[in-house]
């Protein structure tokens, strides 16, 4: 069975929004090694419509380095009520049941899933208990507004499995879901 396992930065103040705005003094080889290390662990994409979209206008006109060709190379699976189809970028839309569609794909051989971005995804994904590892980069800044971290979600424990501290002062602290 796969391992779904998503990567979101996040403020002290919980912020997730416009993290190129804040988090760019912070990335260095540490972050890049990291994120490496992610990415490559991984052999499909889950995204919501507007990381899909962003990240497909980002990365889709790059290529040359090993990060940017398998970023551009993966699967995607994208969960969205509003497009009719995403096929640019190697996506594939999820039809129906996130959830359902999720649990089905984690059944899959293969390696990890690889999620990026937060928000409404985050929550089904969360309440269905299909999240496996929360890689949470806590950046030592403070944003002051803008969207924050998993609002909206009932009560819900996890586990701490993995402290993992940068000398940029990013921490990345992985969670699991409790049974």
């Amino acid at each position: 069975m796969r391992k779904l396992v998503e990567s979101t930065f996040v403020t002290l103040d919980g912020v997730i929004s416009d993290p190129h705005v804040w988090g760019m003094p912070y990335w260095d080889e540490e972050h890049n090694g990291y994120s490496a290390k992610l990415l490559f662990g991984a052999d499909a994409l889950l995204l919501g419509r507007e990381t899909y979209e962003g990240f497909a206008e980002a990365w889709g006109a790059r290529s040359g380095d090993e990060y940017t060709d398998r970023i551009n190379g993966l699967p995607k699976y994208v969960a969205s009520t509003t497009l009719k189809e995403a096929e640019a970028w190697n996506g594939n839309l999820i039809q129906g049941d996130v959830a359902t569609a999720v649990a089905e794909l984690k059944q899959q051989p293969g390696q990890s899933i690889l999620k990026y971005g937060s928000g409404e995804l985050d929550r089904t994904l969360i309440a269905n208990k299909l999240i496996d590892e929360l890689h949470l980069w806590m950046f030592p800044v403070v944003a002051g507004s803008g969207g924050r971290l998993l609002d909206g979600l009932d009560l819900t424990h996890f586990e701490l499995l993995e402290t993992t501290r940068f000398k940029s002062g990013i921490i990345v602290l992985t969670y699991g879901l409790k049974a």
